[in-house]
């Protein structure tokens, strides 16, 4: 096994990356910019590569940078983890949970301050990544999980499916009065599993000719995306309640498909005798019991109008083919 830099070094590339500044680096880590430069060089020059470009006035991370920084970033979040587990107030009990952006920002954060309330004595600790991690080499409790399961060795509980509708600013949304119309504005997508596919199956439009929009990594960056009139969006409408209910966003179509993953909470099954464990669990299926699936008009009507409009609705709910993997923890 290659031998590891010296963590000084390491510490400092992952602060100036984070800042792209070395003069910031040096205020959190409490050293001079001199001193982060130093350094800097001399990791460079132990692993024989470059990590930032140095511009007048500005410094950017080489391809070699990007690769670097997130696993370094990943690394000291769980060293600290670690050290905090072991150095936690007597009858406290730290939580810490991996899922994805998305889940954490439009469903999980919001909901938080109740648990908390709830139970005072468990600090949770969130953490965003799109993949899948290891609980056998990761120290992690518990993690909210997209896709279909079972994995092995871990229990499991069912939060909510998943389903897909288009969802659009309100100026776009007013022009969508067929499915079809969708043809007339850029699709935006996820990756790694793209979804249009599966709904214009559902809404008979497996042979409309599109025009493809850009494609993101996170489900919420594509919802603001949608937001901001850059195209239309695939979503779960559980997942941008906040946005829908803001005006920001509008549903058009009541074409629902359900894709046959879920959102689930899963922890390794040794852990399920773990207070922290039954108190989030059972809080967590409080929580989605709860939930009530947002509505909004595309036309941007009001009150009776919106009234009128829902009695004449006949929503439908279509089952699509289940995507290929589950999206990480």
């Amino acid at each position: 096994m290659r031998r590891l830099p010296p963590l000084h070094a390491l510490r400092a590339f992952e602060a100036a990356a984070r800042h792209l500044s070395f003069k910031a680096a040096a205020a959190e880590l409490h050293v001079t910019p001199a001193a982060i430069s130093h350094q800097i060089k001399a990791l460079e020059s132990e692993l024989g590569v470059k990590l930032f470009r140095r511009l007048t006035r500005e410094i950017r991370l080489t391809e070699e940078g990007h690769a670097l920084a997130p696993s370094l970033r990943d690394g000291f979040d769980r060293l600290a983890a670690a050290v905090e587990r072991v150095t936690q107030s007597p009858g406290r009990a730290v939580l810490t949970l991996s899922t994805l952006t998305t889940v954490a920002m439009s469903w999980l954060v919001p909901r938080l301050p109740r648990f908390q309330a709830l139970h005072p004595e468990i600090d949770v600790r969130v953490s965003t990544a799109q993949k899948i991690i290891d609980f056998t080499r990761e120290e992690f409790d518990g993690a909210l999980r997209h896709g279909v399961g079972p994995w092995p060795g871990l229990a499991r509980h069912k939060l909510f499916d998943d389903r897909l509708t288009p969802l659009a600013s309100p100026a776009i949304a007013r022009r969508l009065k067929r499915p079809a119309d969708v043809a007339g504005f850029p699709l935006l997508d996820t990756e790694p599993f793209p979804e249009w596919p599966i709904w214009l199956a559902a809404a008979g439009l497996e042979k409309l000719a599109v025009t493809r929009g850009p494609s993101f990594d996170s489900t919420r960056i594509c919802l603001e995306a949608a937001a901001n009139g850059i195209g239309i969006a695939l979503s779960d409408p559980i997942l941008a309640a906040d946005q829908i209910a803001s005006g920001r966003l509008a549903q058009p179509f009541d074409i629902c498909v359900s894709t046959g993953k879920a959102y689930w909470f899963v922890y390794p099954q040794p852990f399920a005798g773990r207070a922290k464990i039954i108190a989030f669990r059972d809080w967590l299926s409080a929580e989605a019991s709860a939930i009530v699936t947002p509505r909004a008009s595309p036309r941007g009507s009001t009150g009776a109008g919106r009234a009128a409009a829902a009695a004449r609705r006949s929503a439908r709910e279509v089952r699509g083919p289940a995507r290929g993997g589950g999206s990480g923890g």
